[in-house]
């Protein structure tokens, strides 16, 4: 049974890879993927109602990053709509591409710290194609976005999901991680722009602005805009006040700024009202992406379920003496399966009189999870949504921003070594 679930999940995850050249969409892929392994699973199991007590549970965790995708996608879509973005584009002027690409990058970096990984990775593509005419150069930037979305999110509470787990479970406290991990992760992006700064030249081509003939005015698009960012903002506070999961945050958010667009709205025809309502963002989002992630989830959690996932970190500890290469390639792991199951496993491998609160081994496993994803495309929740958004091609983003990924990934674990070692942080 094991053996089988793993070869559909490898067969899968090819196809995913492939998907350009079998011209089948990764979404359809996905999902094929993530119910064979379900079924193949309950198939051989002499119990039955377990297999599908465990799947209800994988399933509550998550139906919530797909409904916080969801929700961050409509009330993306929807200040688009309203042309809100072009009140940051008009501020950035710069058109130098390795310039641009460095105030790109440390925007998403910070933003990813202030937010998620994951939504800062969707508002800024948006914005990137305001910014952006050709696709070639688009698609450069989108990756660069993911490697610093990760990187952002890697030294931040709220950033990651992982590091998040983190410090849920009491591994590690907000102002410690942040303290340790900054330079890190800064290294971890500025490696990459300093690389490409030595390679890139030449100037980006703006897109060409459409007269607006949107039935808006000035005051509505900048409440929009406004509301909405706002709205992203404070769904790391609603969680953190609340205990409720961010997907919770973020549908109240959308419910709040559908209620503002229909309240300013109100008076127009019909026609117009539709166009710039929630309904129109939602048909608006990339529904396939969101499908690719159900599947991608699906899959994971069944190999999570088997305890393939365990036992590989488990073979990882025996194999390797060393904490340092552990962690290191449980980070690289992390851009082929979930570096969430990874990290579960790791807790519940190790507890806190082991390692207590704020050890190095839990801030250095908050790095590695954080960043190791952005070495594949698949490997992370931000590469998997720039991925749907722009159609980033598996091979493409293997060729032209992995190696960039990895050496990043290296440069910032090294730097936290050091730094551990050397300054005693």
């Amino acid at each position: 049974m094991i053996a089988l679930i793993i070869i559909i999940f490898v067969l899968g995850y090819a196809a995913i890879a492939l998907e350009h050249s079998i011209k089948i969409n990764k979404a359809a892929t996905a999902l094929v993927t993530g119910v064979l392994c379900w079924t193949v699973y309950i198939l051989f199991s002499p119990d039955k109602h377990i297999v599908s007590d465990e799947l209800t549970h994988h399933l509550g965790e998550f139906s919530g990053i797909l409904f916080f995708l969801i929700g961050a996608m409509t009330i993306v879509e929807l200040i688009d709509l309203h042309d809100g973005f072009d009140i940051i584009t008009k501020r950035i002027s710069q058109t130098d591409i390795r310039k641009l690409l460095w105030i790109i990058a440390f925007i998403t970096f910070f933003l990813s710290a202030i937010l998620d990984n994951l939504t800062s990775t969707i508002v800024i593509i948006s914005l990137l194609r305001k910014l952006i005419q050709n696709q070639k150069d688009r698609l450069f930037f989108a990756g660069i976005v993911v490697v610093a979305a990760n990187a952002g999110g890697a030294w931040s509470p709220i950033g990651d999901v992982t590091t998040t787990m983190l410090w849920i479970g009491g591994q590690i406290t907000a102002v410690n991680i942040i303290a340790k991990l900054i330079l890190p992760s800064l290294i971890c992006i500025a490696v990459p722009l300093i690389f490409l700064s030595f390679k890139l030249k030449g100037k980006i081509e703006r897109p060409v602005i459409d007269i607006n003939d949107k039935p808006i005015s000035g005051k509505q698009q900048s409440i929009v805009f406004f509301s909405g960012v706002i709205i992203l903002v404070l769904v790391p506070v609603f969680k953190t006040l609340t205990h409720l999961p961010p997907y919770m945050g973020i549908l109240i958010g959308l419910g709040i700024l559908w209620i503002i667009t229909e309240i300013i709205h109100g008076k127009k025809d019909e026609e117009d009202k539709n166009n710039l309502s929630v309904v129109s963002a939602l048909r608006k989002i990339d529904t396939p992406s969101i499908l690719f992630f159900l599947g991608i989830l699906m899959s994971i959690s069944a190999l999570q379920s088997i305890g393939i996932l365990n036992q590989l970190s488990l073979w990882l500890t025996v194999t390797f003496h060393n904490d340092n290469m552990v962690i290191i390639l449980i980070g690289l792991l992390s851009s082929i399966v979930d570096n969430v199951p990874l990290v579960a496993a790791v807790q519940g491998m190790y507890d806190l009189n082991q390692y207590p609160t704020d050890h190095y081994f839990w801030e250095f496993l908050a790095y590695c999870a954080g960043t190791g994803g952005s070495v594949l495309i698949i490997g992370s929740a931000a590469g998997v949504a720039a991925m749907g958004m722009e159609k980033i091609n598996f091979f493409w983003y293997l060729r032209k921003i992995s190696f960039l990924a990895l050496l990043g990934y290296l440069a910032g674990a090294i730097t936290y070594i050091l730094q551990h070692q050397i300054l005693g942080l």
